[in-house]
């Protein structure tokens, strides 16, 4: 790969700004300047440094993200801030994108990824991976919802939905809840309690597929997957 390009991929500016960095002798390849643009080097076998640090080049990101409630699920939006904004530069370049949405007042597991091939396995309908979901419910949770849940809710637009599994963790004039869904509807868990005469205060995924929000993840941080978490989702849902 050439440099320049190598360079400009990891964020270090524009490939003009690079041949800038190249020309004053501030790029080296395994200790030895590199001047020429058109150098090709090995990433994976030469250690690169700008400016004495070493470049760390990644062509793949997995990021697990703590959603925040007030930025919405996507790449660009025209009104409101997006998960992306919330990325450091050097993996924003990447061109990174949310697997899946979370409502604008959402919170929790979010998972951003380049890698277009496990992002279609994660929300194939015919892969049935299942996303949790922790909620706050105005109104009493009943034995009766778990079992409406379990066939399958009829929506506002008639629309009936894959079973779900719903657990109730407190009971009372305002419950709290679990809920494991294997689709993505729009507004989808809020409507299938409102289909049950009930509405949700606060909702927070926690989980999907194998992956589990890490609870050291304060509302707006992130972090690269490790690669236990990763062998686990391309197992479970890329090789299947």
């Amino acid at each position: 790969m050439r440099i320049d390009k190598l360079l400009a991929n990891m964020g270090y500016g524009s490939r003009k700004e690079v041949k800038d960095l190249l020309k004053k002798g501030n790029v080296r390849c395994d200790d030895q300047v590199v001047k020429s643009p058109q150098t090709h080097v090995d990433p994976d076998k030469s250690i690169i440094t700008v400016f004495g640090e070493t470049v760390e080049y990644k062509e793949v990101v997995y990021l697990m993200m703590n959603k925040p409630p007030g930025y919405v699920s996507a790449t660009e939006d025209q009104r409101d801030l997006t998960v992306v904004d919330l990325l450091e530069p050097e993996d924003a370049v990447l061109d990174p994108f949310p697997v899946g949405r979370l409502d604008k007042d959402t919170e929790g597991l979010l998972l951003i990824t380049n890698d277009g091939k496990l992002a279609h396995q994660l929300l194939s309908p015919k892969k049935y991976v299942g996303k949790t979901y922790y909620a706050s419910i105005d109104g009493r949770v009943t034995q009766e919802d778990i079992e409406v849940f379990q066939k399958g809710v009829i929506l506002d637009d008639g629309y009936v939905t894959q079973p779900a599994e719903l657990k109730i963790l407190t009971r009372g004039e305002m419950s709290e809840i679990e809920l494991t869904i294997t689709e993505g509807k729009f507004h989808q868990v809020k409507r299938m309690f409102e289909s049950v005469g009930k509405r949700v205060t606060y909702l927070k995924r926690i989980s999907m597929g194998s992956l589990k929000l890490d609870p050291a993840l304060q509302p707006g941080e992130y972090r690269d997957l490790t690669e236990k978490e990763l062998d686990y989702l391309q197992n479970e849902h890329i090789k299947k």
